[in-house]
C-alpha cells in the first residue's frame, strides 16, 4: 500500500520506519526543511543547542526501531545512561541531587535535605513502578479504543486493582499525604509538567512518571537529543521512505468516507492510507474542515507551553549537570498563573538543560551552552514581548541569586522560543506542547484516538492523540498506528 504520512515529528519518522518494514511504500511530508519537528537543533556562534525535547527515557523504543529493520542498534545509536538524574535547587538554599542509585540518592535526602527516614520516598517511587507496570500495557502500548484490547488478563489485571491507584486524587494531594517535607512535595509534584499539566488538577495516576527517570533511569545520546532524529530518518531513508520538505500538506483528500491522498504545494498525492502527526487540531481544521469534527475534543484545555532561552554562557558553572531544576518558593502560585491566569508568574520555576556537560564540542572551550526554559500557558493572545521581557530579567535574578554569580555579563549569545514561534514551526495549536492538558482524572480516556471511526484509511500519532506527548509516548503511539493498520489491513 501507499502510505501518505504528515509530519516528520519523532512519531512520524518512527511510524514511516515501521511502516516502511512491513512493506508498505512510505512518504513523508514536512512543511519545514528538517526533520524532526519539535526535536531539532539551534547552531549559533559556536554554540550548539538541542531545540526541543531535553530528557531522554526508554532508550529501548528507539532501539526497538533499528532492530525491526534488522539492524544492530549500537551500529547506528549510541547513548550512555546518567548517574545523576537532575539537580535541584530551592530559595531557601537547599540543594541537592537526585542520583539514579538508590542507596546514593537516599544518602544525599539525608545530608541534603536532613531526612532520616527515606522510606516515604522509595514508598512512592515503589507505588510509582506498580502503576507504571500495571497500566502501561493498557494505557501506553495498546488503543485504548478497541474493544479486544479490554478483554486480555492484562486489562483484567488493572480493573482489579484500580482501587491502589488513586484515582480520585490529585498528583498533590497524594504526595502531600505521602510525604512529610515540603520540598519533597515540590519536588514529586514537578513531575506534572512532564505532560503540561498542573499537580494541583492532574490525577494522581500520573504519580506514575517518576519511575521513567528514577526507577529505569535517565540517559543521554552520545551526539545529542536531536541525533535521535537523525538516526530515525537516516534509518528510513535506507528502508526506502521517500521524504517531501519545504512541502505543506493543505488536504487530506477523501471520497465516500475513505482517505485517497494528500494535496502539497498544489500536486495531487494518491495514497491508500494517510498518517497525520499534525497536532490533531490543525489537522482536523485545516487539513478537513468538510468532515465531521471532534468538537469534544478540539474543545478541550490545552497543555502549558515554554519559553526558551537559549544562551551561550562564557563561564563554566561545576554545580550544574545536564539537568537543572531551580524552584519558585511558591509552587501552587506558580501553577494558579499558568493555568487560571494564562500568564507567567513572577518567580518562575527554571529548567536549564546543558549538553555540553557530556558533549563537549557543543560550546567553546571553557563555556557552555544553557537551554532555560519556563513552563508558560499557551498562546492566547497575552503580549509575548513584554512578558518574555519580565521573564528575562526575573531569570537571570534568580538565577544569579541562587549560583551567587551574576549571570547577565556572561550571555554571549541568545536566541528565544516561545508560544507563538512554536506554532508557527511545529503547527502545535496555540504552541501547546503536549497538546490537550492532563488536569482531568479521565484524560487518559479524553485525547483522541489513533484512528478515524469516520474516514476509513486516516490514522494518528504524535503528542496531540492517544497516548500523549514527550518522547517515549510518540513512540507509543507509533507503535500502536502500526498494529492498527496491520490489524485493519493485513489481517482483514
Amino acid at each position: 500500500m501507499i502510505i501518505s504520512i504528515i509530519g516528520s515529528g519523532i512519531a512520524g519518522l518512527a511510524s514511516a520506519v515501521r511502516l516502511a518494514c512491513a512493506g508498505h511504500k512510505v512518504q513523508v511530508f514536512e512543511a519545514n526543511s528538517y526533520p524532526g519537528g519539535k526535536l531539532s537543533e539551534i547552531n549559533q556562534q559556536g554554540y550548539r543547542f538541542d531545540a526541543g525535547p531535553s530528557l531522554f527515557t526508554l532508550p529501548n523504543l528507539v532501539e526497538e526501531l533499528f532492530v525491526l529493520a534488522g539492524k544492530d542498534p549500537k551500529d547506528c545509536f549510541e547513548y550512555v545512561q546518567l548517574e545523576k538524574a537532575c539537580n535541584y535547587f530551592y530559595e531557601d538554599g537547599t540543594r541537592f541531587t537526585a542520583y539514579h542509585n538508590k542507596e546514593r540518592f537516599e544518602q544525599e535526602l539525608k545530608n541534603k535535605l536532613g531526612i532520616n527516614n527515606a522510606k516515604p520516598v522509595f514508598k512512592q517511587l515503589d507505588q510509582a513502578a506498580f502503576r507504571y507496570n500495571l497500566t502501561a500495557p493498557i494505557f501506553i502500548e495498546y488503543s485504548l479504543h478497541r474493544l479486544k484490547n479490554y478483554t486480555n488478563v492484562q486489562t483484567l489485571k488493572g480493573i482489579l486493582n484500580a482501587w491502589r491507584l488513586n484515582l480520585f486524587k490529585t498528583m498533590h494531594d497524594e504526595n502531600e499525604t505521602a510525604l512529610n517535607d515540603n520540598r519533597l512535595v515540590q519536588y514529586f509534584n514537578r513531575f506534572a509538567t512532564y505532560n503540561g499539566s498542573s499537580p494541583y488538577s492532574a490525577p494522581a495516576l500520573l504519580n506514575m512518571i517518576p519511575h521513567l527517570e528514577h526507577n529505569i533511569g535517565t540517559f543521554f545520546p552520545v551526539k545529542g537529543m536531536h541525533s535521535i532524529t537523525q538516526s530515525i530518518y537516516q534509518l528510513a531513508k535506507e528502508l526506502g521512505v521517500v521524504f517531501h520538505f519545504e512541502t505543506p500538506v493543505a488536504q487530506i483528500v477523501t471520497q465516500q468516507k475513505q482517505v485517497n491522498g494528500v494535496k502539497a504545494n498544489g500536486v495531487f498525492y494518491p495514497s491508500d492510507i494517510v498518517v497525520s502527526n499534525a497536532d490533531i487540531y490543525p489537522t482536523f481544521t485545516k487539513l478537513l474542515p468538510n468532515e465531521k469534527q471532534p468538537t469534544k475534543i478540539l474543545q478541550q484545555e490545552k497543555s502549558s507551553s515554554a519559553l526558551i532561552f537559549y544562551w551561550g554562557i562564557s563561564r563554566q558553572f561545576p554545580e550544574l549537570d545536564l539537568h537543572n531544576i531551580f524552584f519558585s518558593a511558591d509552587y501552587k502560585q506558580e501553577f494558579d498563573c499558568l493555568f487560571k491566569q494564562k500568564t507567567i508568574y513572577h518567580d518562575p520555576t527554571i529548567y536549564i538543560n546543558i549538553t555540553s556537560k557530556y558533549k563537549t564540542d557543543d560550546a567553546p572551550t571553557g563555556c557552555e551552552n544553557w537551554f532555560v526554559m519556563v513552563n508558560v500557558p499557551n498562546n492566547s493572545g497575552q503580549d509575548w514581548d513584554h512578558l518574555i521581557a519580565e521573564t528575562r530579567k526575573n531569570c537571570i535574578e534568580k538565577l544569579s541569586r541562587l549560583l551567587q554569580v551574576p549571570i547577565a555579563p556572561f550571555i554571549k549569545t541568545e536566541s528565544v522560543l516561545d508560544p507563538r514561534s512554536i506554532e508557527t514551526k511545529t503547527s502545535s495549536f496555540a504552541g501547546a506542547l503536549y497538546g490537550n492538558a492532563s488536569n482531568n482524572r479521565f484524560a487518559a480516556f479524553l485525547r483522541h484516538k489513533n484512528f478515524s471511526s469516520q474516514l476509513k484509511g486516516l490514522y494518528f500519532c504524535g503528542g496531540s492523540v492517544h497516548p500523549g506527548g514527550g518522547i517515549p509516548l510518540c513512540l507509543n503511539s507509533a507503535k500502536i498506528v502500526a498494529k492498527l493498520l496491520a490489524e485493519d489491513f493485513i489481517n482483514s
